[in-house]
């Protein structure tokens, strides 16, 4: 056997070998996202069911729309909140109407995972900007959905009304539990880590006071139901009849009463089941490791995908991923992507886990950010399937109501894609990506600032304007909205119609440099980040010398 023979074996044993290393590492990431999840719920799920329990605040549609935001970053999986809702209109403690735009909030809070994970791939600048971009379209597309969609239900009542026709025109019997087929595989590594128990937010969010005091930590994983018959003395003015018969004996009237007992017979087996820790420290443990665990998995995955997807490999299988139909159906290979996007996360019952699967793929260029587009929109019409079948599987009285808000949820995400997908110039959220990745891979601080005032300063900040009444609300939001708008399109006429504006407009040059760059904001935190890693070295107070207007100002900062 030639050399040549030999090293070309010795290569093909080496890539194969790493297939099981590659599936491990998959695997552990997805268990680490389940981890994920229930270190969120322990931190902050309580917090959600107390949010879901005051109506007084779900009245209100921006109110709701923000609610739907902040549990579903809270709690880390929009199933979770989506199914929570469902079961809150199935109980008749929330209307279909206040129901519409929670579920609304909870498909921007989703998209929260998968933007946290392109983070990991902030080492190299290219994939950087690639897995940015992939992630957050994801972002982009919700919220165009959403600025679009929710005055309209507001104003006329669309998915209300289209759900409701739908429930009147079939017959809808109840059905199973949403079947979890990645639970399957995850929970035996995950169930010896942590075991929740979920009725504790849904017993809170439908306002029992006993579910405030239980630890969301599972102690007890079986247990029996006994029914048994004592004997229990009454008082004379009770009633006996035939049918609840009464005896005397020694002066006192007795009679039969059924008790019920729950009985716990086996304890779990998981890491916590006899701690003494708190819920918020519990959760606050496994976020810690669980990120690790994510970071670590992501890391290797990547490096893994590297060395075996180089060369001709790459080529033919982002050949065959990024491809289109030929002429004149090139068109399918989008909507194809669609319908794979949606079968994969009924599969999984997890939009977060499909979209933080394929980032890492964005990331090393194997799935282009237009291919990434319809897959994300396939999974965000694939997560609905768990709300529908948590709603069959309500009681007969409340069937149809919990179907409808399930069914609006499922159209709501049908309409997005009509809006923003068949015709190609409206397809902003690429666009918008793009740009965000962009800005990202040259300011990588900037994905933890879009992180915060997306997901939780900005959502906050409207949370408190609705709260004070729709007049704040207007104040404040219609100056904004309209100056947001003016800008936006001051910015397409400088770019591609210059000629239209006056001369001053056609830059923003005229305005201080921090009113239109990020570069003095840049300039100031690295300075910021390097005297405080020289501070951790030489403690006390660093000299520093700052200078976002060009001018140096010296300064003191205690690191």
């Amino acid at each position: 056997m030639s050399q040549t023979q030999a090293e070309r074996m010795r290569s093909v044993f080496i890539n194969v070998s790493k297939i099981p290393l590659l599936l491990l590492f998959l695997y552990m990431f997805v268990c680490s996202l389940d981890v994920l999840s229930s270190a969120f719920q322990l931190a902050g799920g309580k917090v959600a069911g107390d949010i879901f329990n005051d109506n007084a605040i779900l009245s209100n549609p921006v109110a709701g729309l923000v609610v739907g935001i902040l549990v579903t970053v809270l709690v880390q999986s929009s199933s979770t909140s989506t199914s929570i809702v469902v079961s809150l209109v199935s109980s008749g403690l929330l209307n279909v109407r206040f129901a519409i735009p929670i579920l609304m909030g909870s498909n921007i809070g989703t998209s929260v995972t998968n933007t946290i994970v392109a983070l990991m791939q902030a080492g190299k600048r290219d994939e950087f900007e690639r897995a940015f971009a992939g992630a957050t379209v994801h972002d982009c597309f919700n919220w165009l959905s959403v600025l679009v969609l929710l005055p309209l239900e507001a104003t006329t009542g669309l998915l209300r009304r289209l759900s409701q026709a739908v429930v009147d025109t079939f017959h809808i019997s109840s059905g199973e539990k949403a079947p979890e087929m990645l639970k399957v595989m995850t929970e035996p590594l995950t169930k010896l880590i942590i075991q929740l128990d979920k009725s504790v937010i849904t017993g809170i969010a439908m306002g029992d006071e006993a579910m405030s005091n239980r630890s969301l930590v599972r102690v007890w994983c079986k247990n029996h139901i006994l029914t048994s018959s004592v004997n229990v003395s009454v008082d004379d003015s009770f009633n006996c009849t035939s049918i609840q018969p009464c005896w005397q004996s020694n002066a006192t009237t007795w009679r039969t009463q059924n008790m019920t007992l729950l009985v716990n017979i086996e304890k779990c087996s998981h890491l916590f089941v006899d701690s003494w820790l708190s819920d918020l420290t519990v959760g606050l443990i496994l976020l810690t490791c669980s990120l690790l665990l994510l970071c670590t998995c992501l890391l290797l995955l990547v490096k893994l995908l590297n060395s075996l997807l180089q060369g001709q490999v790459a080529k033919a299988i982002q050949r065959i991923i990024n491809t289109d139909f030929p002429y004149p159906f090139g068109w399918l290979a989008g909507y194809l992507a669609i319908l794979v996007g949606a079968g994969m996360t009924f599969v999984v019952q997890s939009s977060s886990v499909f979209t933080s699967a394929i980032t890492p793929l964005i990331g090393i260029g194997v799935i282009s950010i237009e291919r990434a587009y319809p897959l994300t929109l396939g999974s965000n019409i694939g997560t609905t399937t768990t709300a529908i079948l948590v709603a069959l599987a309500s009681p007969g009285d409340k069937l149809a109501a919990a179907f409808q808000v399930a069914l609006c949820h499922f159209f709501f995400n049908i309409l997005g894609i009509l809006l923003w997908y068949p015709v190609p110039t409206t397809r902003l959220p690429i666009r918008m990506a793009r740009t965000l990745g962009q800005r990202t891979a040259k300011y990588r601080w900037f994905a933890v600032l879009y992180l915060l005032l997306c997901f939780l300063l900005l959502p906050s900040l409207v949370f408190a304007l609705s709260m004070a009444g729709w007049q704040m609300m207007a104040g404040v939001g219609v100056p904004f909205a309209a100056a947001l708008l003016l800008v936006s399109v001051v910015n397409m006429l400088q770019v591609h119609r210059p000629g239209c504006l006056p001369v001053r407009l056609q830059s923003w040059d005229f305005l201080p440099v921090w009113m239109h760059s990020l570069q003095p904001l840049d300039t100031l935190i690295t300075k910021v980040i390097r005297c405080c890693a020289k501070g951790a070295r030489e403690p006390g107070l660093i000299q520093c010398t700052m200078d976002p207007d060009g001018i140096h100002k010296p300064g003191l900062i205690q690191c």
